[in-house]
């Protein structure tokens, strides 16, 4: 009853509800997110964070495709995970370990491009744009490492590459 009284206000008011998919919420995956959706309506959506889904195991292209597909992908944070694989395969990755504690966690949040590639960055943001998303890449910095302003650059950097900016062309090689 809770989300669908919500959900008559986000209407009555024309505003869209995102909710960032996290473990412990109550939406975490697409899967959760998606039915939460279809019992309520369509204005609830995901705030896409790919951090958040890469220690769960979901491959966050995959996520973005569906939820493009879905019509529920309202906005994006660009933040990176780096998933230590000798910790990860000792104690796997629901680690409770303070963030702090780098060298024994499993997984840590990293600034853009020091979780995954460069490469990785630039096919998240052509799928971005195969499936219409044409908005906000909000760089959000939790990187023990490095401080907020040096954060922020070395994400811009990866972002400035991988960011495709201009319209795309005619297809004139492949003409009907």
């Amino acid at each position: 009853p809770y989300w669908s009284e919500q959900h008559k206000l986000l209407e009555e008011h024309d505003v869209n509800f995102c909710i960032e998919m996290h473990p412990g919420f109550l939406c975490y995956s697409n899967d959760t997110l998606l039915r939460l959706r279809k019992a309520v309506g369509p204005r609830i959506g995901a705030n896409f964070d790919p951090s958040h889904l890469w220690w769960q195991g979901i491959d966050p292209i995959a996520a973005v495709r569906q939820l493009g597909q879905e019509g529920a992908l309202f906005h994006v944070h660009a933040k990176d995970t780096r998933i230590d694989p000798y910790t990860s395969a000792l104690n796997g990755n629901l680690d409770t370990k303070s963030y702090g504690d780098i060298m024994n966690r499993s997984w840590v949040f990293r600034s853009v491009g020091y979780g995954h590639t460069l490469g990785w960055w630039k096919d998240f943001v052509s799928v971005l744009r195969t499936v219409g998303y044409d908005y906000v890449l909000s760089i959000e910095h939790e990187d023990a490492l490095m401080s907020p302003m040096e954060g922020l650059r070395k994400a811009l950097d990866v972002l400035r590459t991988s960011v495709i900016s201009e319209p795309a062309g005619e297809m004139f090689w492949a003409k009907d």
